[in-house]
């Protein structure tokens, strides 16, 4: 049996709990591993209130929680090579919150012996999603990139992702996290009315390019800050808003290529996932509910016990 924690039915927290299951086992192309750390996305609660993601059928309930982890392999199944048992991994993650979860191979990478698994655990979901963002915008060295939602899990890796590719970035968060934002190295702008008059005051010469991780009105005020919507994409809100306002939703490009590059980057300290808050799988809920407060500042994670 393994520990998880579920959702078992769409709703609030109150569809939460945590169960035994049996012991998952990998199918063809999969990797199962035992966890060691899960990371925490609001993607999480969005799901258990019913979202569903493009092209995802009807789903089985209970429903394990959670889309990255990192662990030790403990089987492979049929058709995979390049992983075996006691190989340190990490990945996206059917079911997270685990003691054992499933890993797909080909968008599974080798955890280097330089990173923690709660730092490998960040890094498939938000570090990833912020690398497919800021790669998309294919921004010039010098250019300056608004980053919307700066302060949190894909925003803070976004700022950091910038700054390696030799842009200025502007990041809009809480005034509580502007001491956060700046020590990324992005120019704090507060959320908030009057949005874009703060942003024309911090960039006087202009915003060559919007990373928006918010949706709602904050991306329909940032976009307009550009003059080329081709440089507005966005993790934040659906495909058909920011299709709308002439931008793109990010194109997530989910290779293991991918997740050794962000990898590389945490292990030379030019990535770092600013984890805030780690909770063992007994308090996942909690950990949960810091996420969907909407106030996190950096990186959330569930620890499982070896």
């Amino acid at each position: 049996m393994s520990k998880a924690y579920v959702y078992t039915r769409h709703g609030g927290p109150e569809a939460e709990a945590l169960i035994d299951l049996d012991r998952p086992g990998p199918g063809p192309g999969e990797i199962l591993i035992a966890v060691r750390a899960a990371g925490v996305n609001p993607v999480d609660w969005k799901l258990r209130q019913g979202f569903r993601r493009p092209g995802e059928g009807e789903r089985v309930f209970p429903v394990v929680f959670g889309s990255e982890a990192a662990g030790v392999v403990a089987e492979v199944g049929p058709g995979v090579t390049g992983f075996a048992a006691g190989d340190e991994v990490f990945g996206p993650a059917h079911g997270a919150y685990a003691e054992y979860a499933l890993l797909t191979a080909d968008v599974t990478a080798h955890k280097p012996a330089g990173l923690s698994f709660r730092d490998a655990a960040t890094l498939p979901v938000a570090a990833a999603t912020a690398y497919d963002g800021v790669r998309q915008l294919d921004l010039p060295g010098g250019s300056t990139l608004l980053v919307t939602g700066a302060g949190g899990g894909v925003g803070s890796a976004a700022v950091q992702i910038a700054r390696v590719f030799g842009l200025r970035v502007v990041g809009v968060a809480s005034e509580g996290k502007k001491e956060f934002v700046e020590s990324l190295g992005a120019v704090h702008v507060s959320s908030g009315p009057d949005l874009v008059e703060r942003v024309r005051s911090a960039a006087p010469d202009g915003i060559d390019g919007v990373y928006d991780l918010v949706g709602g009105p904050v991306l329909t005020e940032a976009a307009e800050l550009l003059k080329d919507r081709g440089k507005l994409v966005t993790a934040g809100s659906p495909q058909q808003a920011v299709a709308a306002l002439g931008g793109a939703a990010v194109q997530r490009v989910r290779t293991a290529a991918v997740l050794e590059a962000v990898a590389d980057l945490a292990v030379r300290g030019a990535l770092k996932p600013h984890i805030t808050r780690a909770f063992p799988l007994e308090q996942a809920g909690q950990a949960l509910r810091a996420v969907e407060d909407g106030h996190t500042l950096g990186k959330i994670v569930i620890e499982v016990a070896a």
